[in-house]
């Protein structure tokens, strides 16, 4: 009998790490709340994004304003699902999936290319690298520097063709939100120097 309390508790615990690991983190507009509610300001998120802007020479605060601004560091964020005469669910309107709200192709592209094939969209250290490695396809593919998060982020969300030909700039809610991306970049970067 006393096993069975302690596996039941042990059971327990387990599910209660995983899921605290999964979670949203709280005040997500600060960077440094976020990295410390995940595993410190050393370890952890922070370690996964300095990595990622190490590895792609993509700013972290870029990174971390990106995958904000497309999921709010929610692991399982995915687009609304169609409505069918108005209430009956149907398909989503985009594939787009985890932190970095990457779509299919575009996630097996970034699969095939590094050799990642056993990356997550729910795992934030994959989702950081993917973020990195599509910033940085941006910069060499479309001449933008890599710390300008307004034309990284029409890059990301109209991808690589659709923001050569311009198809953002009759879309001023996207512009909007570029905006509003590079001004939490602006605002994540402040608060990594006063935080670190």
């Amino acid at each position: 009998m006393r096993i069975s309390s302690i596996l039941r508790s042990s059971c327990i615990l387990l599910l209660l790490a995983v899921s605290a690991c999964a979670s949203k983190p709280d005040r997500i507009n600060d960077v440094c709340a976020v990295f410390s509610q995940k595993s410190g300001w050393t370890g952890g998120w922070r370690r996964d994004v300095g990595h990622a802007s190490q590895r792609y020479g993509i700013p972290a605060h870029v990174i971390m304003a990106t995958i904000r601004m497309e999921s709010g560091f929610d692991s399982r964020a995915r687009p609304p699902r169609r409505k069918i005469l108005g209430f009956i669910p149907g398909k989503r309107i985009s594939t787009a999936y985890g932190y970095s709200q990457a779509l299919d192709g575009t996630w097996l592209q970034y699969q095939r290319e590094t050799g990642s094939h056993m990356a997550r969209r729910t795992s934030f250290s994959d989702a950081a690298d993917f973020v990195g490695w599509y910033h940085a396809k941006s910069a060499k593919t479309l001449g933008i520097a890599r710390h300008d998060a307004y034309n990284l982020y029409l890059a990301y969300y109209s991808g690589h063709g659709g923001y050569a030909r311009g198809s953002w700039r009759n879309n001023t809610a996207i512009q909007n939100y570029a905006r509003k991306t590079a001004g939490m970049s602006e605002r994540y970067a402040a608060q990594m120097r006063s935080c670190g």
